[in-house]
């Protein structure tokens, strides 16, 4: 009998390459070291969104309701664009940042979207955007590929 790529069982990467987690987490607290919360919180789940990765929206959607943040904006990450003034000039660069990134496959990352998150964010800031949007997609690419499960509730 054949299994379909549904109910094939994927690799329990963190159990099996423990080290390997261990530097993912290093990553991304490294790349988090104070910075704006609430800009990260958006960031992960903007990337999750476009990436389709369910176990990272789970845990980032939640992370930011703890932090305050209203469902409002959480429903309308992915149209921060039409959202007008709801986010921030800061938000509203490191969403677009973080587009481009994660939809490099499209194209470099243009100058317009970089100057607009260089104009608002300090070299510091920006370098740790720039690594936090990195991590946050490996992490997506890593659990969509093992399908890592997310809590029911």
């Amino acid at each position: 009998m054949t299994q379909t790529l549904e109910s094939t069982e994927r690799v329990k990467i963190y159990k099996a390459f423990p080290e390997f987690y261990d530097a993912m987490m290093n990553l991304s607290a490294t790349s988090a070291k104070d910075f704006d919360h609430t800009i990260g919180e958006l960031v992960k789940i903007r990337a999750s969104q476009i990436n389709r990765c369910g176990f990272c929206l789970d845990m980032h959607a939640r992370d930011a309701r703890k932090q305050g943040e209203t469902e409002q904006r959480l429903a309308l990450i992915a149209a921060w664009e039409e959202a007008g003034d709801l986010f921030t000039e800061r938000e509203q660069a490191a969403l677009a940042l973080t587009e481009a990134v994660t939809e490099i496959n499209r194209g470099p990352v243009s100058d317009d979207v970089y100057e607009r998150a260089a104009a608002v964010f300090s070299e510091r800031e920006l370098s740790q955007l720039i690594a936090m949007i990195v991590t946050i997609n490996a992490w997506n690419r890593i659990n969509v590929t093992v399908k890592m499960p997310f809590p029911r509730r």
